[in-house]
């Protein structure tokens, strides 16, 4: 078993690991035990009862998190001559077609997402398997497939985020900084659990939510205590 340096001692000194938090509580943690010198993101882990080998228990959605993630999100809008101006205005990072097709191909991948329209999918078929590992691949369930847009880059610069459910039935998603008040840290959490339990799939039995816990950039994790959690 790997030694612990001197600080993550000192960040396990700050609170008892087999207690459960409130989500606030949690959050005024993590902010405590954090000792990155960059601006941490805050991560939720949220494990669910479900079997994610079966298609009608996969998980998956949306979010707007009403603080935003903290997080400077690069875009790239794949579309036609006709909606470039509407991308470029909303602020998209990246706009145009065939040429950054021609850069993922070659391996770019400097961005975070990718929006594009429906007529456009079938030239993005290719580059499955440059996008598909790194989560990139544009999705009509997750807004990234649309028409609109624009609205689509306004939406996830000001922090809608998509998360799926992993093989192991984990949801794990940033939820925000290590600079965020508490109290909104705790309030995005909420709200992505709000959206979870909204899509609970009937399929499922048993405890839908089984354990949530909060962790930021390499410190430990905090767990959360479910009585105190709206809708648990």
């Amino acid at each position: 078993m790997a030694k612990l340096t001197k600080k993550q001692k000192e960040a396990q000194s700050k609170y008892d690991a087999t207690q459960a938090y409130s989500l606030t509580k949690a959050a005024e943690i993590l902010k405590e035990i954090s000792y990155t010198k960059f601006d941490s993101s805050v991560d939720i882990d949220v494990r669910l009862g479900v079997d994610p080998r079966k298609a009608d228990q996969m998980v998956r959605g949306v979010v707007a998190l009403p603080h935003g993630t903290g997080k400077d999100v690069r875009v790239l809008v794949l579309c036609t001559p006709d909606k470039v101006e509407e991308a470029k205005a909303a602020g998209a990072d990246h706009v145009g077609l065939d040429d950054y097709i021609q850069q993922i191909e070659k391996g770019w991948t400097d961005i975070d997402v990718i929006i594009t329209m429906p007529t456009v999918m079938a030239k993005l078929g290719r580059l499955g398997r440059v996008l598909g590992p790194r989560g990139l691949m544009p999705n009509p369930k997750s807004g990234t497939v649309t028409l609109n847009v624009g609205q689509a880059v306004t939406e996830v610069k000001a922090g809608k985020i998509d998360f799926k459910v992993d093989k192991t039935g984990i949801i794990h998603t940033s939820i925000g900084k290590v600079s965020f008040t508490p109290e909104k840290i705790a309030e995005n959490a909420q709200e992505l659990i709000n959206t979870l339990l909204k899509l609970k799939p009937s399929s499922a039995k048993g405890t839908y939510v089984k354990s949530v816990n909060l962790s930021s950039t390499m410190s430990p994790g905090v767990k959360i205590d479910q009585g105190t959690v709206k809708g648990l």
